[in-house]
């Protein structure tokens, strides 16, 4: 019987590659190496067994994001609070396929990301872009518009063989990888800085 570190690993792989509509109950199987009963008497259904997966993947994700700092600038807490999430990101590179997957699909599997972690990813920027955004250094945008300016940009960490085409190294350290996760980070928070010059116009 593989272990259930190995066992929702193997499921995150699945997941991701096939999507959980094509990701049967006997497919899942084969691919742990278990009976074709397993993931209904250990985990009750293939739902909920998706999120195990799902909550070993991102769980410590989220709780090893940095915390807002009192004592930094917002602008600087907030490229921080982004950067720490596109690092956190290439920890769970099969979560991005998922995510994709899932963001167009109106179903609980997305009510429980939302609710899970991306609203708390969330709050974690809230206090700094609203701070920003009173102290004109930021234009009032919706929130819609606030994640998909900073979650899109997480492809840059993830997208290996279209990275390589467009210059990244073979095999980036983590250094590399650490010094493209600042980079975006300053882009997208320099762009949402660049807007506050526009507010009321």
């Amino acid at each position: 019987m593989p272990e259930e570190e190995s066992i929702l690993r193997r499921g995150l792989e699945a997941f991701a590659e096939l999507g959980y509509d094509r990701a049967s109950a006997r497919e899942l199987a084969r691919r742990l190496g278990v009976s074709h009963n397993f993931i209904n008497d250990r985990y009750g259904s293939k739902a909920a067994f998706w999120r195990a997966v799902i909550d070993s993947a991102l769980g410590a994700q989220l709780v090893g994001l940095p915390q807002p700092d009192p004592e930094l600038d917002d602008a600087e807490c907030l490229r921080m609070l982004i950067a720490g999430f596109y690092r956190a990101a290439v920890e769970t590179p099969l979560i991005g396929r998922i995510f994709v997957d899932e963001f167009s699909r109106d179903t609980e599997r997305l009510d429980y990301l939302y609710e899970g972690y991306i609203a708390p990813t969330l709050q974690l920027l809230l206090p700094s872009v609203e701070r920003l955004v009173a102290a004109g250094r930021m234009a009032s945008v919706p929130r819609d518009v606030l994640f998909f300016a900073v979650i899109p940009p997480v492809s840059g960490m993830l997208d290996g063989p279209l990275a390589r085409r467009l210059g990244r190294a073979e095999a980036a350290t983590p250094e590399q990888l650490t010094a493209t996760a600042e980079a975006l980070a300053a882009l997208v928070v320099n762009g949402l800085l660049a807007t506050g010059g526009t507010a009321g116009r």
